[in-house]
C-alpha cells in the first residue's frame, strides 16, 4: 500500500523539480547565453529545443508527444504490474515517468524543451534534468533486466 502511495508521489516531486529548474533557467539566464557553473566541468545556458538530443527531428512535435505518450503509458502500466518488484526497477520506471512528463509538458505547453546543462570538458548535447531522469532510468533499467535474466538462466 505504500508503494501505491509513494511512487506517485515521487514522480510528482520530480516532475515538479525539473520544471522549477527550467523556470529557474528561463528567468535568469537570456536564450542563448552561456554562465560558468562549475568550471571546466558544468556550465549552465538556455536552450530552447525543438528537437530531440542534439536537435535531430527538429519541429516534430505531433512525434515525440506520439512517442513520448506510449513510453510513460507503458511504463506506468508495467509500474502497476510490478508493484512488487525490487526498488530498483521501481526507481528506473519512476524516473523514466518522471522524465517523459517533465519534458512532455514543456512540448505541449510551449513546442520546444527547455535545456540548460553543457558539459564543458566533452562536445555533447545540451540537457536539462527530465533528461537526466531518463538517461538515468533507462540505463538503470537495463542493467535490472539483465540481472533478472542472469538469475533467471541459473535456475
Amino acid at each position: 500500500m505504500r508503494r501505491k502511495i509513494i511512487l506517485p508521489v515521487s514522480i510528482l516531486f520530480l516532475v515538479v523539480l525539473d520544471q522549477l529548474v527550467k523556470a529557474a533557467i528561463v528567468a535568469n539566464i537570456p536564450l542563448g547565453q552561456v554562465r560558468s557553473f562549475i568550471p571546466g566541468l558544468l556550465s549552465l545556458t538556455y536552450l530552447q529545443n525543438t528537437g530531440a538530443a542534439f536537435s535531430i527531428l527538429e519541429n516534430q512535435q505531433w512525434f515525440f508527444a506520439l512517442v513520448t505518450f506510449v513510453v510513460i503509458g507503458g511504463a506506468i502500466w508495467y509500474l502497476v504490474k510490478n508493484l512488487k518488484a525490487s526498488p530498483w526497477l521501481l526507481t528506473s520506471l519512476v524516473l523514466i515517468i518522471a522524465g517523459g512528463l517533465g519534458n512532455f509538458i514543456d512540448r505541449v505547453r510551449q513546442s520546444f524543451v527547455v535545456d540548460m546543462f553543457q558539459l564543458d570538458f566533452v562536445n555533447f548535447a545540451i540537457f536539462n534534468v527530465a533528461d537526466s531522469y531518463l538517461t538515468v532510468g533507462v540505463l538503470l533499467f537495463l542493467i535490472v533486466m539483465m540481472k533478472e535474466e542472469d538469475h533467471g538462466s541459473k535456475s
